[in-house]
């Protein structure tokens, strides 16, 4: 089971205002520090079939968002999003299309793929979601060491990140279970899913079931 951490083995960006970003990002947590620069410079520039929510926040069409949430600048949230009540965007957030965050759920300095759905409970900063990943109800990215130190990616090699606060990487089509905690600089690979109540650090490889953090199996075709 190999340990894939490249931003092109974990995801396929087919997301137009995001996929100069993720081709020229040799790994997705390079992405964490050009997040609000690069909302920051499609919202100056324009972007068709977007409208202006409020000053800094644009939104795609079918944007469905309920009167509770919160939405703060720069924020780009994509074609057919739903934004339930008592979410809370912090700002640098840009998604993809038809993405669902949920109740309750905060966001802040994150990615957000095609059809990701963090619907109950959750926290997501400083993390790049791929396409189609799910987090169950109150799972949650810790983005910051209890030390303070700077984040290392343990996969197959030991990985110096430069950065203090990286959550979660969720590959496309990831699943994690409610409840777990994706320690911070936590890499979970294509297909993988992740039980419920499961305290989750490292890289995961692809194509995995994640029955504990000393219990990885292969997902069965």
């Amino acid at each position: 089971m190999t340990k894939c951490v490249k931003t092109s083995e974990l995801f396929e960006c087919n997301v137009p205002y995001l996929k100069d970003l993720f081709d020229k990002s040799e790994y997705p947590w390079e992405m964490l520090p050009k997040i609000k620069d690069l909302i920051l410079s499609l919202i100056e520039k324009g972007m068709p079939d977007f409208t202006e929510l409020k000053e800094g926040v644009l939104i795609g069409k079918d944007v469905k968002i309920a009167d509770t949430a919160t939405i703060e600048a720069p924020a780009i949230i994509g074609h057919g999003t739903e934004i339930r009540p008592g979410a809370f965007i912090r700002g640098s957030v840009i998604t993809g299309s038809n993405c669902v965050i949920g109740n309750s759920s905060e966001l802040k300095n994150c990615i957000l793929l095609d059809r990701v759905q963090v619907p109950h409970y959750n926290y997501v900063g400083d993390s790049v979601l791929g396409n189609h990943a799910h987090m169950g109800a109150g799972s949650i990215c810790s983005n910051l060491k209890s030390d303070g130190k700077n984040i290392v990616i343990h996969g197959d090699t030991e990985i110096e990140t430069g950065l203090r606060k990286i959550g979660g990487i969720l590959a496309d089509e990831a699943d994690v279970g409610c409840g777990c905690v994706l320690n911070p600089g936590t890499v979970i690979g294509k297909n993988t899913s992740v039980y419920p109540l499961t305290s989750i650090r490292g890289v995961i490889p692809s194509g995995c079931i994640v029955k504990a953090l000393n219990n990885i199996v292969e997902r069965r075709i």
